[in-house]
């Protein structure tokens, strides 16, 4: 068995030279995991544009634009009183998301010392310090940080109602549970996972006559249904974009799908080094789920999930289950970045699973191979644009003249572009729209009702004796053939074409510029 408090103390003992590399080790980590939270070079791309274009309308116009948009309001509110104080650069507004990934440390801390002694503390807090996933949302002028802090404080302070049912602690139960519905639509999944799970304990205490516990499971899943309550004034704008939005540029995946997307997303993307950080990833949590330390050189694996991880096991797993069983029974899409409702539990379970081993020479190899690895994870997410918006910019500008018309297909390339290029007059196909935002009502319905010739009689029409300047792509499921027949349908029109810009394969957001002349 490793030596008696051994557990307390994550560097393994060794010489006083070699305790004193690791401290430096481990101080140049802690630096490089706080200023990558803030630092990337990418311009924003569509939906972080998206989310600055609507935090910035007044407070009692941001609930109707997100009646056309699908998601709730809490995050735009608090980013619309974040950018009235610092502004609306690209650094400015991603700083909210950072701050929030700055507070996760300490909360996954004590998750983790409360699952296996301060030893997995500090290993999780290891994990999430260099994982690309955490990386990069911490760089989104998006939700999923704050997603992830409410989900560990939630549960944390479930567990601790569990154990003593205080008046406070179920009211900021609650309260939490709200924020999470008022943040991202997956947190339904994770708390429908919450309360099946909540209800099962409820009923075995019952079965086994333990009346107390019994009672304050009972307490608890009050205290869920209370969070649902604060969220009902919501639930008509809900119902409406269930009704007239949905997730028109996606659709169902297999839970096949769903695995291998979260294990290379985990590591930071389609790329070798990201896939390798996945796999890594993923042996921790194996060794998290089954294995217990017995020597420095040797765990004892057992194929039933340990004790102090099953509960943590069952609720990622269920919410899982719910949410591919939703996504098929409503046709909407799967994106990775939607499991920040569960993340953080795999995150503790990684840094169980680091926590095991405890032999010097294993430990420090495998502690270097996942930080190497998520530091490389980083470092391409400050150096590879997520967007080609600022190169299309640049290239219209080059040789762009006044009166020009831009034109961007889809509609979804609008909001990062209009960002970059100021000084044209740029408008969304199908119906010459602003491209401050993009309106999801009754999407393909509205595309079906302008077919790509119409369109480009109607932009020929707009641009008259002007140049047009075409901003598309064919990564769009709505537009994979769409965008294409309208180039065709221009170039007909005006065959004199001059390739600005083409897609490259590395960016999240590619696109093409085409230049019409008349």
């Amino acid at each position: 068995m490793p030596a008696a408090g051994d557990e307390d103390h994550l560097l393994p003992p060794g010489p006083r030279w070699l305790h004193r590399v690791d401290l430096v080790v481990m101080a140049v980590i802690a630096a490089v995991a706080v200023v990558s939270r803030f630092a990337t070079r990418s311009p924003l791309w569509l939906d972080e544009a998206l989310s600055v274009n609507i935090a910035r309308l007044p407070l009692g116009q941001i609930a109707p634009a997100l009646r056309h948009d699908g998601h709730p309001p809490l995050y735009y509110v608090l980013l619309h009183a974040w950018m009235a104080v610092f502004g609306t650069g690209d650094m400015a507004v991603r700083a909210l998301s950072g701050l929030f990934a700055l507070a996760l440390f300490p909360l996954m801390y004590v998750a983790g010392r409360r699952l296996g002694g301060r030893r997995v503390g500090m290993a999780t807090v290891l994990v999430v310090a260099v994982s690309p996933f955490a990386i990069r949302y911490a760089t989104e002028a998006r939700m999923y940080t704050l997603v992830m802090v409410l989900v560990v404080a939630a549960w944390l302070v479930g567990e601790d109602a569990l154990r003593e049912p205080t008046a406070r602690r179920l009211v900021a139960l609650a309260l939490l549970v709200a924020a999470l519905l008022w943040t991202h639509y997956w947190s339904f999944w994770l708390l429908g996972a919450v309360g099946i799970a909540t209800v099962g304990r409820w009923w075995l205490l019952r079965r086994h006559g333990e009346s107390t516990r019994a009672r304050s499971t009972l307490l608890v899943l009050g205290a869920l249904g209370g969070g649902v309550a604060l969220f009902l004034p919501w639930l008509p704008v809900l119902a409406y974009q269930s009704s007239h939005t949905g997730t028109p540029w996606g659709g169902p995946v297999r839970p096949t799908a769903v695995l291998a997307t979260a294990i290379a997303d985990l590591g930071g993307g389609a790329n070798p080094e990201a896939i390798l950080t996945g796999i890594v990833l993923t042996l921790l949590v194996v060794i998290g789920l089954s294995a217990v330390a017995v020597s420095g050189h040797r765990l004892d694996v057992d194929v039933r999930v340990r004790p102090p991880v099953r509960r943590i096991a069952l609720v990622a797993a269920l919410t899982l289950v719910v949410a591919e069983l939703a996504s098929y029974a409503t046709g909407a899409a799967f994106q990775s970045r939607y499991l920040a409702v569960v993340v953080p539990f795999v995150w503790l379970v990684a840094g169980r699973g680091l926590g095991q081993v405890t032999g010097p020479a294993a430990f420090r190899v495998l502690a270097a191979t996942v930080v190497g690895l998520g530091l490389a994870g980083a470092g391409r997410n400050f150096i590879v644009p997520r967007t080609q918006a600022r190169q299309a910019a640049q290239a219209i500008a080059a040789s762009g003249r006044a009166g020009d018309l831009v034109v961007v297909c889809p509609d979804q390339l609008g909001p990062a572009l209009r960002r970059e290029l100021r000084g044209f007059r740029i408008v969304t196909e199908p119906l010459l729209g602003s491209p401050e935002r993009v309106d999801w009502v009754d999407y393909q319905q509205r595309l079906d009702r302008n077919p790509p010739a119409a369109v480009a009689r109607r932009i020929l029409a707009a641009a008259g004796n002007r140049r047009v300047w075409l901003v598309w792509s064919t990564g769009y499921k709505t537009h994979e053939e769409r965008c294409p027949a309208l180039v065709r349908a221009l170039q007909a029109a005006r065959p004199r074409t001059t390739v600005a810009l083409t897609e490259l394969s590395d960016r999240y957001e590619k696109e093409s510029v085409y230049r019409f002349d008349p």
